[in-house]
């Protein structure tokens, strides 16, 4: 009798975990095996792995790492952004890039997220075709976005078929100063009523000159609800002002006795100008449904908004809004962090919970509330 052979054993599937700082030095392995360019750093895996909201989850089998996938999240937002997945030699063909994708997506449903968005290279066709498997879609690219200048194509998946985000209507455009988050917005805004708008970084400085309250915690001063009103006035369009406190504005951030003199000056001065204006001042805030409304009829809120919830900071800061649906609000956010590994894809159409976006509109130990609407000049407020 013909003794038949032993059938092999079935191979034991890798085991996907979270990483830890213990396993740094060998992820910085896989990166360096893995990638020519654009890898990530010592220094990014320790602030990724300490600091980030975000998951980064290690594929491995007898003690080895097959390969990772490091997923970003925004806090305050439903969006959520593949940074990298790298599998190593050894582990291709045994499915890891597909168990370390699926993970991925449990991760970001995990932190509420239902928007996964993510960069690949065109010529790097396996990861295509994994993407485009699982389900993901192209919706647009970057130029010369690689360190070799080579493109990216951009692709998404609703990890929530059944939420469906609106199409923007309005271009998205990156402030390019540490204090210029108003008049980025703003311009945006302008843009999106005025196509004829020019949205560059001569128009922003000039609105930021117009608007600054002179002077903030540090370096240049930022705008406050008063300047940006009036500079969006001087360019035609109609505006509405909410601000549910009085003026000046900001001042608690400002220690110095003749800082804060120079501020109520400008507040002052700012002041005059509105009352010789026919902005209308509401002294109260806007509510979420009176800006979905005000959307509804064409107008563009920008609205002031803390970054402690998204970053940790208690820092001022301006998005413009410009669409919603049932339970998200859509918002342009001009603050795009490279330090944070951020994309313009991370801040544009960002979804926001309604009731996140409620709690995140305030800012400072007093609760202001600001924002401006600002609508063509034919169209009228109800």
């Amino acid at each position: 009798m013909t003794a038949l052979p032993a059938a092999s054993p079935t191979p034991t599937p890798p085991a996907i975990r979270p990483a830890t700082t213990q396993d740094i030095d060998a992820l910085l392995a896989l990166e360096n095996r893995t990638f020519e360019t654009d890898r990530l750093t010592r220094r990014n895996f320790q602030y990724l792995l300490t600091r980030a909201h975000a998951a980064c989850l290690i594929a491995e089998r007898d003690g080895r790492m097959l390969g990772y996938v490091l997923v970003l999240f925004r806090r305050g937002t439903s969006l959520a952004r593949l940074y990298s997945l790298a599998v190593a030699a050894e582990g291709r063909g045994l499915g890891v890039g597909r168990l370390l994708l699926e993970a991925a997506e449990q991760a970001a449903e995990e932190n509420d997220a239902w928007l996964m968005r993510l960069e690949v290279r065109p010529d790097n066709a396996p990861a295509i075709r994994l993407y485009e498997s699982a389900g993901y879609h192209s919706f647009g690219r970057y130029l010369d976005y690689y360190e070799d200048h080579m493109e990216a194509l951009r692709y998404e998946k609703r990890l929530r078929p059944h939420v469906t985000p609106p199409e923007p209507r309005i271009s998205y455009y990156s402030q390019t100063t540490d204090f210029t988050c108003g008049p980025a917005a703003l311009m945006m805004a302008m843009a999106a009523l005025d196509p004829a708008t020019p949205m560059g970084p001569r128009l922003e400085l000039q609105l930021w000159r117009e608007a600054t309250t002179i002077f903030m915690t540090t370096g240049p001063g930022g705008c406050g609800p008063y300047g940006m009103a009036l500079a969006a006035h001087r360019r035609g369009f109609r505006t509405d002002l909410y601000v549910n406190n009085e003026a000046p504005f900001f001042v608690h951030t400002v220690r110095n006795e003749e800082k804060r003199r120079v501020l109520q000056r400008v507040s002052q001065d700012f002041q005059e100008q509105l009352a010789e204006s026919d902005i209308e001042i509401h002294r109260r805030a806007l509510t979420v449904q009176e800006m979905t409304d005000l959307i509804d009829q064409g107008a563009m809120p920008i609205v002031l908004i803390s970054l402690f919830r998204m970053y940790r900071e208690h820092v001022p800061h301006w998005v413009v809004v410009h669409a919603h649906d049932s339970r998200f609000v859509y918002a342009h956010d001009p603050l795009v962090d490279p330090d944070h590994l951020e994309l313009i894809s991370d801040k544009a159409n960002m979804p926001i919970p309604k009731s996140e976006f409620d709690r995140m509109a305030r800012f400072g130990r007093n609760g202001l509330r600001a924002a401006l609407v600002i609508r063509r000049r034919e169209q009228k407020a109800t």
